[in-house]
């Protein structure tokens, strides 16, 4: 009987730690619960606040952008509007020395032929420095053959002592802006005789 009972007190004594261990189980799991619970809604909240601090951030950035592209917009117009302000500071200089040139001349003060020549010429060469220094140059094809990208034909002239297509006369000078044709020089350009 003994065996039995110690057997009993045994399986007793196992049931109670099992129950402890069931009872021990189930406050874990509803542990687990409520820290999934509480994760989720951490979670939850955590997502909330990097949503929007990534709309904040979305938004600044586009209020940049705009910023930027109302300030570029600005200065491309800008630069657009005052483009040729530097080749007018460079000129006025000419401008004004024809303007005291002309008045000299509707004053009576110049009345001699070789002064009044002698300051245009050095006025044209003001001009033309400053022409050439913002990199124009003459196109000059007297003598060579006709080349279509810098010449405009006028007229063929029917000639036996050149080649054909030679340009013979340049009737209006041509030029280019570093390397591109501004003006195309127009030419009288010989023919095979008739």
């Amino acid at each position: 009987m003994s065996n039995k009972k110690h057997t009993v007190n045994i399986k007793d004594g196992n049931k109670k730690e099992n129950d402890k261990s069931k009872n021990g189980s189930d406050h874990e799991e509803y542990i687990k619960t409520n820290d999934a619970e509480n994760n989720t809604e951490e979670n939850n909240k955590n997502k909330e606040n990097e949503t929007a601090v990534l709309k904040d951030m979305l938004l600044r950035k586009a209020a940049e952008f705009e910023n930027y592209k109302r300030r570029t917009d600005q200065e491309i117009s800008n630069y657009i509007k005052y483009a040729s302000e530097n080749i007018i500071k460079e000129l006025l200089p000419v401008y004004d020395d024809l303007g005291r040139s002309i008045d000299s001349i509707n004053k009576g003060e110049t009345k001699d032929f070789e002064t009044l020549k002698k300051g245009i010429l050095l006025i044209f060469d003001k001009f033309k420095n400053i022409l050439e220094k913002e990199g124009l140059t003459e196109i000059n094809s007297l003598g060579q053959e006709f080349n279509v990208d810098v010449n405009s034909a006028l007229m063929q002239v029917p000639r036996d002592d050149v080649k054909p297509n030679t340009v013979l006369e340049v009737v209006e000078k041509g030029y280019k802006l570093k390397d591109k044709v501004v003006k195309h020089e127009k030419v009288l350009v010989s023919a095979e005789p008739l």
